[in-house]
């Protein structure tokens, strides 16, 4: 069990906490190994370039993904608005960290001869996508 007043525990931990804008999409219907395929066309790249690249990659993943980081810019705007001193270029942004981790697996049934049953998982995954300047 962690020492100290539970009010010195928060600020401890708020001050490990990540402060660069990123976006999370939970519970998308996107297995993540699929996601990942897109996910690593686009690690480490700029955000211009990697919107061309979602834009034109043909899978359903870059769609969802196009729209989180979009959503993971317009974050970038808005926590730099805050303080317009600190704000960098848009572009200089560029895709600092992005993956995608395993989320529930919906389970279904589908009906097979001779009165069988087989399974059939959908799974999903939750997609995060984090942004920092060069």
């Amino acid at each position: 069990m962690a020492k100290g007043h539970r009010s010195q525990i928060k600020r401890e931990r708020n001050a490990q906490k990540d402060v660069r804008p990123s976006a999370k999409l939970s519970y998308a219907r996107i297995p993540v190994q699929k996601a990942c395929f897109v996910l690593d066309a686009i690690r480490g790249k700029d955000v211009n370039t990697a919107l061309a690249i979602l834009g034109y990659n043909p899978r359903y993943a870059s769609g969802v993904i196009k729209k989180l980081l979009e959503s993971a810019m317009a974050n970038a705007e808005y926590k730099y608005s805050q303080d317009p001193t600190k704000y960098p270029n848009p572009e200089n942004l560029y895709i600092a960290e992005c993956f995608a981790n395993k989320g529930p697996t919906m389970k279904r049934v589908r009906p097979r001869a001779q009165g069988r049953a087989y399974r059939i998982e959908k799974r999903t995954s939750h997609i995060t996508v984090v942004l920092d300047a060069r």
